[in-house]
């Protein structure tokens, strides 16, 4: 029997998984950090933090399956949205913090664009619109505002090429990565735009020459990294891509016309189309699966799974010292208190803006937001309250998708552990809801693209690995009563955007 890696850099934590060729889980690990957010609206990581978080994960998970290093045939790596990429220097070192998709400070320079350039040349060239969220308009901003590392600076490299490059010395971006960067990449050909990139004045030998498919295989192990992973050296290091395409990929997405959507500390909700999908200010960029033919349609919210985590850590230092002191998840305990709560938690609405938001709204100055409190409501009602609004915001994600997006949504990510917010999704979307049998969607993607990388597996293959749970039916009665509260979540939001642009002045003021 062959054996697999697949490691996921993600915001939060990185994981890796290993499976044998029939895709059986045999171990795992997990290494946590944080975001650094040294001004509001500001989200940055030092690259060091996923490499060495990343071969911690790796090695970990290596020595827990007991596998000879000769069994284990290749490792895929994909990796968070790294925003503007990693500027490094002319010696590959880390020049500044790489500013993530979180980050949403470069609204000056998104105008600059806009005003320069204009928005239908723009997406005429690369689908794609100009806002903070796009690492584009970071770049730009490091060029304004840091000319002295922008002068160091003479390539930029998402998190999971550079930790590629770290562990086999090869430089190399998949499709999805250069994709996502936006602006400067021209959708229609399938490579960076000279015309944007001149108009913007950013250099081209700042982006990787060389753009691969996410299932290439980018090198082999140098015999250090080998040595410190107790790996083989020469074992295959295949591209993967972004962390939410992986995970759909995880999900067994191979065809055109399947909406899934990846909810982690952000969500991804996408179609994945091989024609051109008129919805309304969506992200789009090379999908990890024939990446010139399909393209990954997406929009969703900026912070999903990081607002439950924030209310957790605010709010419920109890659960947390009881859970320390060998009692009961303290996630566990507030879904238990959460299940008593009715639908809409008794008049509550939340607006799960805490960093901005990106697609549909596109506003740095959104605010996370809770409306409808009274003496009455408890804990358990605010609980309940953040699990409906992240549902809400996927539904908003669905709607601006447009039509034709199947019979059921296909749902991943940390989510799935939790029984009442599956219900929650399907109640409020009024779709049915298909979740992953193990909550290792991108990390499975990732072992599914190094198998199809190396010849070990098939795409058909890997369709045929059981995956996937049973659906969960929408509750017809509980998803009339989501439509009055969906409309007041929508109404309740541009009430207030223009105090909220207020209060973004007043915090700079």
């Amino acid at each position: 029997m062959n054996y697999l890696l697949g490691t996921d850099i993600g915001t939060s934590g990185t994981k890796t998984i290993l499976t044998d060729t029939d895709g059986n889980l045999i171990a795992q690990d997990i290494q946590e950090y944080d975001v650094l957010t040294p001004k509001p609206l500001w989200a940055e990581q030092w690259p060091d933090v996923w490499l060495d978080a990343a071969k911690a994960s790796i090695k970990n998970t290596v020595q827990k399956s007991g596998i000879p290093a000769e069994k284990i045939r290749a490792i895929a790596i994909s990796g968070l949205y790294g925003g503007s990429g990693i500027p490094l220097d002319e010696n590959m070192e880390p020049v500044r913090p790489c500013m993530i998709w979180m980050d949403r400070r470069a609204e000056e320079e998104t105008k600059f664009v806009l005003d320069h350039i204009g928005e239908e040349k723009l997406r005429e060239i690369t689908h794609n619109g100009a806002d903070p969220y796009y690492g584009y308009t970071k770049i730009l901003w490091m060029k304004k505002h840091e000319p002295e590392n922008w002068k160091k600076t003479k390539l930029f490299l998402p998190p999971n090429d550079y930790v590629i490059y770290k562990l086999t010395g090869e430089i190399a971006i998949d499709y999805s990565s250069a994709g996502n960067i936006g602006g400067i990449f021209d959708m229609n050909n399938r490579t960076w735009s000279k015309e944007m990139m001149d108009a913007m004045g950013i250099p081209h030998s700042m982006m990787p020459e060389k753009i691969v498919e996410s299932t290439d295989v980018v090198g082999g192990l140098t015999r250090e990294a080998a040595d410190e992973l107790d790996l083989s050296e020469g074992m295959p290091v295949i591209a993967s891509g972004i962390d939410c395409g992986a995970a759909n990929i995880g999900l067994g997405v191979f065809e055109s016309g399947i909406y899934a959507a990846a909810i982690g500390t952000s969500m991804c909700a996408a179609l994945i189309s091989d024609k051109p999908v008129k919805g309304k200010d969506l992200i789009v960029w090379p999908y990890l699966y024939d990446a010139k033919r399909l393209s990954y349609y997406f929009a969703g919210g900026a912070t999903a799974g990081a607002i439950v985590k924030w209310f957790r850590q605010t709010m419920c230092q109890f659960e947390i010292e009881t859970e320390k002191a060998g009692g009961k998840n303290a996630y566990d305990v507030l879904n238990e208190q959460a299940a008593n709560i009715p639908v809409g938690s008794d008049g509550l609405i939340v607006l799960p803006y805490f960093m901005g938001e990106r697609s549909p709204i596109w506003d740095s100055d959104a605010k996370g937001t809770i409306v409808g409190l009274s003496l009455a409501h408890t804990k358990a009602h605010i609980y309940r309250a953040f699990l409906e609004a992240v549902a809400f915001s996927l539904r908003d994600a669905m709607e601006a998708t447009g039509d034709n997006l199947g019979e059921y949504i296909l749902l991943a990510g940390g989510v799935t552990k939790s029984k009442l917010w599956r219900q929650i999704f399907a109640d409020v979307t009024g779709y049915p809801v298909v979740c992953p049998v193990h909550d290792v969607e991108a990390n499975m993607g990732d072992v599914m693209l190094a198998g199809i990388g190396t010849g070990l597996l098939t795409y058909e293959d890997v369709k045929k690995w059981q995956v996937l749970d049973e659906k969960i039916m929408s509750n017809k009665q509980n998803h009339e009563k989501y439509n009055a509260y969906y409309n007041v979540y929508k109404s309740v939001y541009h009430h207030l955007k223009d105090d909220m642009k207020t209060l973004t002045k007043l915090s700079h003021s």
